[in-house]
């Protein structure tokens, strides 16, 4: 009798831990058990480390630059640039069937306009905040994946690339604080007894 070949199963996900996709997209804390509100099971829940949050916390970015980076990446969601390469940004492919509307377009000119005041594209500064900011990608998966120019960056470098961006977003937002003016020191006119004794000294 022939033996009967076995079927090639395969492997079910487990559903209690993250997927691999979730897991590229950045760390996400152990589950932590808690009560539903709505129907008072008990659950396990994880949340996703965010990057910004993390670089506040251990403060490696000021608020000013975790806010410009809310900023940018809101205008990111708002011109729909999450489906799209790094370039262009006005433009897009004939035959998609997709329109930009009004909103779409005054979102991308600002996320250019960001852009551009960071270096560019091209730039380090400029390639961190979309993928980073704008994408959500980690700083680790940037910097090994997408690097700058062609080449892999070390992790901490990245992070150091993109808090100088987030520096220069701070001042292109307008958000940098005022700095405190020094009150200017007016020196009284020399009397004329301290002029006659500085003439007298010098004859």
């Amino acid at each position: 009798m022939a033996s009967k070949r076995k079927r090639a199963t395969t492997p079910r996900e487990d559903l209690s831990k993250p997927s691999k996709w979730r897991l590229q997209h950045g760390p996400i804390t152990a589950p932590e058990r808690a009560t539903d509100p709505e129907t008072g099971v008990p659950v396990q829940r994880r949340r996703a480390v965010d990057t910004l949050g993390m670089l506040l916390e251990n403060g490696s970015i000021t608020p000013q630059m975790h806010e410009a980076a809310e900023i940018f990446r809101t205008q990111f969601r708002a011109a729909a640039l999450d489906g799209m390469r790094t370039m262009p940004l006005i433009r897009v492919a004939r035959g998609t069937g997709d329109t930009l509307t009004e909103r779409h377009v005054s979102a991308r000119q600002k996320v250019l306009a960001a852009i551009k005041h960071v270096g560019g594209m091209d730039s380090p500064a400029g390639s961190s905040l979309w993928h980073v900011v704008g994408l959500e990608c980690s700083i680790r998966e940037w910097a090994m994946q997408q690097g700058w120019n062609g080449k892999a960056l070390v992790p901490a470098h990245g992070q150091g690339i993109l808090v100088c961006a987030l520096g220069t977003l701070v001042e292109h937002y307008g958000l940098a604080p005022r700095s405190r003016r020094t009150a200017a020191v007016v020196m009284p006119p020399p009397s004329p007894a301290e002029v006659a004794a500085s003439r007298a000294a010098q004859a």
